[in-house]
């Protein structure tokens, strides 16, 4: 699967732009705050048609105006499929998929695939819990409608009952209601994500070998805060019970104390934590071991793989680094930003297209 060409319309500084692209590697430069990373934003958008920058999509329309289009030429298996979708300042989404409107935006994020690597990526392994619980929850989306109504769902469910907590008089029968559904969908997500990161893990660990020639072995450990149990029942009925067991206490605090929301990761590397105890260096290796086996777990699941913006990460990794990564990317479309031309990635990938950024206008088509 490649991206084509992509039309603009009021996102972020591009007004009004069309843009065409390189099926493999398309080398984006221009000085700082001229529009490189909103032009990767934007061809993000338009598979999991919401930002990877900000909760706030609204942010992506163009400052004065009430709307933002974008239209992305997606080719998969020798045919091409029209991707537009439009958004208001209400946060109004509407999808259309070579012409024909889509209730569910789902459908979307389900059959076009993006991975993005940028800077902040290289934070995931230290960072807090809530980076890695969103990188769990953006790529198994992907993968899985299922993951994703159950997702929905549960924070909606979420939001409700942290809203009914701090409610002066609350009749626990409500809070049963509340609990057997947030039991059923978070439950769903347990064992999606124990699952997803049980063959990440499998395939992280393959890459990391290789970058670190074999002297080290890593592996990457879902730390669920419901503890996992092997059947459905079992892990609802656990589920339930706990809710109940705090209930006192998120009566008291006004909040939900339990459940994935409060999930997180651990990369180990030989059996010791690399979020508490590993060098900067490891903890670069880990996110791109990480990423590499995003892309080659997304190629396993779905048959294709992704389209890969890499968003100045190429500055953050060593000539080694950079080399591993670019040797493993040769059946993905590229899309790399970068204040300048790396003459590196030039002798890498001697075919590709370079667009120069200059204030939300393309040069070099």
């Amino acid at each position: 699967m490649f991206l084509e060409k992509i039309k603009l319309e009021n996102f972020r500084n591009y007004s009004s732009c069309e843009i065409d692209f390189h099926e493999k590697i398309n080398i984006i430069t221009g000085d700082n705050a001229q529009g490189k990373t909103n032009l990767l934003e934007s061809i993000y958008f338009s598979s999991f048609i919401r930002s990877f920058r900000t909760s706030s999509d609204r942010e992506m329309i163009s400052f004065g105006k009430d709307h933002l289009r974008v239209c992305s030429s997606f080719s998969k298996n020798g045919e091409t499929d029209l991707v537009e979708i439009a958004m208001d300042r209400s946060g109004r989404k509407i999808a259309k998929i070579n012409g024909i409107k889509r209730d569910r935006l789902r459908d979307v994020v389900s059959d076009y695939y993006v991975v993005v690597f940028s800077p902040e990526d290289m934070k995931i392994v230290k960072d807090e819990p809530e980076r890695r619980r969103n990188f769990l929850d953006r790529e198994i989306c992907q993968m899985s409608l299922s993951y994703f109504e159950s997702l929905a769902v549960y924070k909606k469910l979420l939001l409700q009952r942290n809203s009914y907590l701090k409610e002066e008089k609350i009749d626990e029968t409500l809070l049963d209601i509340w609990d057997e559904n947030l039991a059923k969908e978070g439950s769903n997500i347990i064992r999606k994500r124990k699952g997803f990161v049980d063959k990440l893990s499998s395939i992280s660990e393959k890459i990391h070998g290789g970058i670190t020639d074999g002297s080290e072995i890593s592996e990457i450990v879902y730390c669920p805060n419901i503890e996992w149990r092997e059947s459905d029942e079992e892990q609802r009925e656990l589920f339930k019970s706990i809710l109940l067991e705090n209930r006192k206490k998120d009566m008291m605090h006004g909040t939900t104390s339990s459940g994935p929301h409060k999930d997180d990761l651990d990369i180990m590397i030989d059996g010791v934590s690399t979020r508490k105890f590993g060098s900067q260096g490891q903890q670069r290796t880990a996110a791109l071991s990480l990423k590499l086996a995003e892309i080659e777990l997304i190629k396993e699941e779905k048959g294709d793989y992704p389209i890969l913006l890499l968003d100045d990460v190429l500055s953050e990794l060593d000539e080694k680094r950079q080399r591993y990564l670019v040797d493993h990317l040769e059946h993905t479309q590229l899309f790399i930003t970068a204040a300048e031309v790396p003459q590196d990635i030039i002798r890498y990938f001697p075919q590709n297209k370079k667009l120069v950024i200059e204030k939300g206008t393309v040069k070099g088509q």
